[in-house]
């Protein structure tokens, strides 16, 4: 669990910080948050994000997570308490659906951008090569994590891989997951990056975070495949203007049919009865 406080409050003069000054923010307890259909979003953006990270590696006092949220797992959450509890007991939860940008903002909240994923992965990977951050890649079909981490390598020269590793489709047995922990913390990395899909990672993130001697852990689900080359990503402009699902449901509509029609629809009236005050989540 998580030793930071998750109180339920409002945070003062909100409209008064911006953009340029959430990284300072976080320096302080109790960063900015608000709370969408029960689930905190920390109101911080990727400058915030790498300056926690960049505490963290300096502390490194214990294991940190990150999450990022989007309207699929946020309505999921609703479906599954320990889902629910796992968002709400990382030590970051950033918004990374358009969406829960969009909310932030009606909470009077200055969120210029969205924490996108893959992006969030390039930024650390570039930030952390003079500090030579070593780094972890779980996760990804048998082959991807090789592959992610060989063109990151060729994007940015000398960073450190720490090692890779490609779960089965399965689940682990309980020798198998001892011994995954084992060979991630003997590694010595200093972020753990895991991609196993929404809400799989967040939920194995919230298992295992007790048991890793990893300053961070960041579940960024399609990032492997996008900063592999093995993903197509929608272009800049559908994914700034909340446009991704589109994008992403053309070219799997049998996968993602309904997590973005169903979900997403259900998504919207809970939302919208969330903002009218006929209903409020716990």
């Amino acid at each position: 669990m998580s030793d930071r406080a998750m109180p339920d409050r409002t945070v003062p003069d909100a409209r008064a910080a911006s953009a340029n000054n959430l990284t300072e923010l976080h320096q302080t307890p109790g960063p900015v948050f608000y709370r969408t259909l029960g689930i905190r979003v920390d109101a911080v953006q990727i400058p915030g994000v790498l300056s926690c990270i960049d505490r963290w590696i300096a502390q490194r006092s214990r294991c940190h997570s990150i999450s990022l949220l989007g309207m699929y797992g946020v309505t999921q959450a609703r479906h599954d308490a320990l889902l629910q509890q796992a968002f709400n007991s990382a030590d970051l939860a950033v918004p990374d659906g358009m969406p829960l940008v969009w909310i932030g903002r009606l909470h009077g909240l200055p969120l210029a951008r969205r924490v996108y994923g893959p992006e969030l992965m390039l930024a650390a990977c570039q930030f952390g090569l003079a500090k030579e951050y070593r780094h972890f890649f779980l996760g990804g079909a048998p082959g991807t994590p090789e592959k992610l981490a060989k063109s990151l390598q060729s994007a940015y020269p000398g960073l450190r891989v720490a090692g890779v590793f490609s779960p089965p489709f399965r689940a682990l047995s309980a020798a198998e997951d001892e011994e995954l922990v084992a060979a991630i913390n003997a590694a010595d990395c200093d972020i753990l990056w895991v991609g196993l899909g929404s809400p799989k990672q967040d939920l194995w993130m919230h298992e295992h975070r007790e048991r890793l001697g990893v300053p961070v852990v960041i579940a960024v689900g399609a990032a492997f495949g996008m900063n592999s080359g093995m993903q197509k990503q929608a272009p800049a402009w559908m994914r700034e203007h909340g446009l991704e699902w589109l994008f992403r449901l053309g070219h799997e509509p049998r996968r993602l049919w309904r997590r973005y029609l169903i979900n997403g629809a259900q998504f919207i009236v809970w939302i919208a009865l969330e903002f009218a005050g006929l209903r409020k989540y716990n």
